[in-house]
């Protein structure tokens, strides 16, 4: 198909996974056919942060976003943290992430990852980077860290938002952003639409969180950066927005979140 002309960042992507890491360069070019143009390459563990670095350095459209997710804690010691610390010295970084709790997995127990997640924080606010959150089934426990970590202070974006409107109104009040994935192209996300509705839209970014989250009407197939584009048409419509003003706001959004390195 050939695509509305838009200029699209896809906050929040894995090229750094196994089913991509073979062919980045194919991934790449059909995510600009379809206006994707620049992209967050987003770590977990030992492994995804460093792919996501090398990225980085190896293609100008793309960022690294490192940090320890939830499910990987029981592998986090004093080595991984200050090879991360090492990591987020590199320019090539723009945010920490992705951090936060996972209570539906619960592969690490629940007080430890609240230690390591406030532990992150602190890290973020002492380098003035602003981070990416991980939530799931934990939202009363993640809001309470971020309001204690003052992240008001250095930034971050709820990455692939799943909450309803009050739960969005209470992050964006906590000076946070909102990312949506496919998930709000889906018909019976209804909650997850209701809060898209109530971010305004200087505080609104796009993802794709590929391979996972497929928008409509690819849902049920592999996710990948290109379809970033389908997420914008949809929020668009949701909103009552043109594709291209959604495109470029989002876009302007995710730039000025990752200020400090973000790459012409």
């Amino acid at each position: 198909m050939e695509p509305q002309r838009l200029t699209i960042y896809d906050s929040h992507t894995h090229l750094n996974d196994d089913v991509f890491y073979a062919d980045v360069a194919a991934y790449l070019a059909r995510a600009a056919h379809f206006g994707v143009v620049k992209m967050n390459m987003v770590g977990s563990n030992a492994k995804l942060n460093a792919r996501a670095l090398q990225l980085a350095h190896d293609h100008t459209a793309l960022s690294a976003v490192v940090g320890w997710h939830p499910e990987d804690l029981a592998a986090y010691d004093q080595a991984a943290e200050q090879t991360l610390l090492n990591q987020l010295a590199d320019p090539q970084v723009v945010a920490v992430g992705e951090i936060g709790l996972d209570y539906y997995w619960d592969a690490v127990p629940r007080d430890v990852q609240q230690r390591i997640f406030a532990r992150q924080l602190a890290m973020a606010r002492e380098l003035h980077l602003p981070v990416v959150i991980h939530c799931r089934e934990a939202v009363e426990d993640t809001y309470r860290i971020l309001k204690a970590a003052h992240v008001e202070e250095f930034g971050g974006v709820m990455h692939s938002f799943a909450e309803g409107p009050e739960w969005a109104q209470r992050f964006l009040d906590l000076g946070m952003d909102l990312s949506f994935s496919g998930v709000v192209t889906f018909k019976q996300a209804t909650e997850v639409q209701a809060a898209a509705k109530v971010t305004p839209l200087e505080h609104l970014l796009v993802e794709t969180d590929a391979p996972y989250l497929t928008p409509m009407p690819y849902r049920g197939k592999q996710n990948e950066p290109a379809f970033t584009y389908f997420t914008v048409l949809g929020l668009a419509e949701l909103l009552g927005k043109e594709p291209e003003e959604l495109a470029t706001a989002t876009y302007d959004n995710a730039v000025r979140l990752f200020t400090r390195h973000a790459k012409d």
